[in-house]
């Protein structure tokens, strides 16, 4: 049985000193690491937030402020710091990631009207990233599932890929949660066991 690692948002910005800090982010980058050299994966895959400057999440393109949830063309969007805009220091993998392990990058959330957690489709599932027919078409059929953040990007990476009929594994141990609200890393695990998600620490 093919397998794939995806590593979802590994990017200065979510990293200490980021403009989107995910507390103790960059401390899961040695388990990732260790991960990608240590076992025989089939696919490595990485996943970058690449913003345009004008996308429609950022807090202060709106005149909202950090945290508030608006309806951005039909659905709830979260209103993010400026955050992995292309062409900032921001939006480059964090230096401790060894990405010469990756066979393939995918870029996300380039549509400045529409936010993109999944690595696999936009928070509207109206543009394909294409991952899921990559993956596809090397006969991977289970996704072991690490990175930055489990409440967003990781989260919705695991239900889509679900979605799209892989096997899949979180490695708890190798994410973090921006953790907004009160309970959201619980939350979200039950919600992931709940669609089918292995959970593994």
């Amino acid at each position: 049985m093919k397998k794939a690692l995806i590593v979802v948002d590994i990017q200065n910005d979510f990293c200490k000193g980021g403009s989107l800090e995910v507390a103790d982010g960059e401390k899961i980058i040695p388990y990732i690491n260790h991960l990608m050299k240590t076992i025989n994966y089939d696919e490595i895959i990485l996943t970058q937030d690449f913003h345009p400057a004008e996308h429609k999440s950022f807090a202060v393109n709106n005149g909202k402020s950090v945290g508030e949830i608006i309806d951005l063309n039909g659905i709830s969007q979260t209103m993010w710091p400026v955050h992995c805009v292309q062409g900032t220091s921001g939006v480059e993998f964090h230096p401790d990631l060894e990405k010469n392990h990756a066979t393939h990058i995918i870029k996300k959330g380039m549509n400045p009207e529409i936010d993109s957690y999944s690595a696999f489709f936009d928070n509207q599932k109206l543009i394909d990233t294409g991952l899921s027919n990559y993956l596809k078409s090397k006969d991977i059929e289970t996704v072991e599932i690490v990175g930055l953040a489990l409440d967003y990007c990781v989260k919705y990476t695991c239900i889509d890929a679900v979605s799209e009929g892989f096997k899949v594994i979180l490695h708890f141990k190798g994410t973090k949660a921006v953790n907004l609200h009160p309970d959201d890393v619980k939350n979200t695990v039950f919600e992931l066991l709940e669609k089918g998600v292995s959970v593994i620490n």
